[in-house]
C-alpha cells in the first residue's frame, strides 16, 4: 500500500496530479491534500476526482494512470 496526495494546485492543462508519498515531484505541504493508503493509483485517483474532477496520475510516481 502506498500513501497518496493530489496537488491542490492545478497543472497548466487543469489537471490536479496525483502522487505517492515518495515521489520526487510531491508538492510541498501547504500545496497537497491527503488522499489515504491505496493498493493502486486507480483508486487514489478515485478519490482524487472526488475533490477535483479533474485529477490526473503523475507522470512519474503514478504512469499507469497518467494520461495526456
Amino acid at each position: 500500500m502506498d500513501v497518496y496526495y493530489v496537488n491542490k494546485k492545478a497543472q497548466n492543462n487543469g489537471d490536479h496530479e496525483v502522487h505517492t508519498s515518495d515521489c520526487t515531484y510531491l508538492p510541498n505541504q501547504e500545496n497537497r491534500l491527503y488522499l489515504g493508503s491505496f493498493s493502486n493509483c486507480h483508486d487514489a485517483v478515485r478519490e482524487a476526482k472526488k475533490h477535483y474532477s479533474q485529477s490526473n496520475g503523475c507522470y512519474y510516481c503514478s504512469y499507469e494512470c497518467h494520461t495526456t
